[in-house]
């Protein structure tokens, strides 16, 4: 069984850090993106090419070691419906 670094949300759809690997990979992509804002005075272009392949990254990583993702709203039954 692989080790999980990102857990499902509980409301909504994406991961959280869930060990402290999860958080490393998570703060460098943060000190990535703003370190890339630095390059957006000399040109845009590179800035959103930059962000866009971080961010594709990352996402891939949450992909890889993280839980399968869905839609959930609180609890971990399989429901997707919020009970009033």
């Amino acid at each position: 069984m692989k080790e999980i670094w990102f857990k499902r949300k509980k409301y909504g759809w994406g991961w959280t850090p869930a060990n402290l690997r999860g958080w490393i990979v998570t703060l460098l992509y943060v000190a990535l993106a703003l370190t890339t804002s630095l390059v957006a005075p000399i040109s845009m272009l590179a800035f959103f090419v930059l962000l866009i392949v971080f961010t594709a990254v990352f996402i891939g990583i949450c992909y890889k070691y993280g839980e399968t993702p869905r839609w959930q709203w609180g609890g971990d039954s399989g429901s997707q419906d919020k009970k009033l």
